[in-house]
């Protein structure tokens, strides 16, 4: 009697416990990181304000981007691109990401001309990472899986 009411007992207790390790594989979000800080929702949320402050008047209210954004416009220049997943922002890496905006374009390809404006002095680190932060809380598992990689490639300097 007594080995079954161990039996039992063994049994019950690893059912209840995969059942937890289940649940919170479930429940758990995938880790979202920029530049190594955890993304939250209070991030999420202050990212959401400045992007709107800041950026939504060339990048699209939706992170749509300007119409016709691959096309250059009559000053030789691109149109802001989509921040979503339709446009090319998760094909860059978090540290390259933060580099444009902070410090504008040319700082990763010398010499590119363009109209988007620097944020050093405008914006804090920490305002620039809350705003990736909230362009990366909205892309699809697959575009921020891809993202990731990316960005774990450049911090390895593969």
């Amino acid at each position: 009697m007594r080995a079954l009411i161990v039996a039992a007992v063994v049994g019950i207790t690893g059912a209840a416990a995969v059942a937890v390790w289940a649940g919170g594989k479930e429940d758990a979000p995938p880790a979202l990181t920029v530049l190594g800080v955890p993304v939250d929702a209070e991030m999420i949320d202050q990212g959401a304000d400045l992007y709107a402050e800041n950026c939504a008047s060339c990048h699209g209210a939706d992170l749509e981007g300007q119409p016709d954004w691959r096309r250059r416009l009559e000053n030789g220049r691109m149109p802001a691109p989509p921040h979503d997943e339709a446009g090319h922002t998760w094909h860059h890496a978090d540290q390259q990401l933060f580099d444009i905006t902070k410090n504008g374009l040319a700082s990763v390809v010398p010499g590119y001309q363009s109209d988007m404006p620097v944020f050093d002095g405008i914006l804090t680190d920490a305002e620039i990472t809350a705003i990736l932060g909230y362009i990366k809380s909205t892309w699809p598992e697959r575009e921020r899986d891809y993202q990731a990689e990316i960005t774990s490639k450049n911090e390895e300097g593969s």
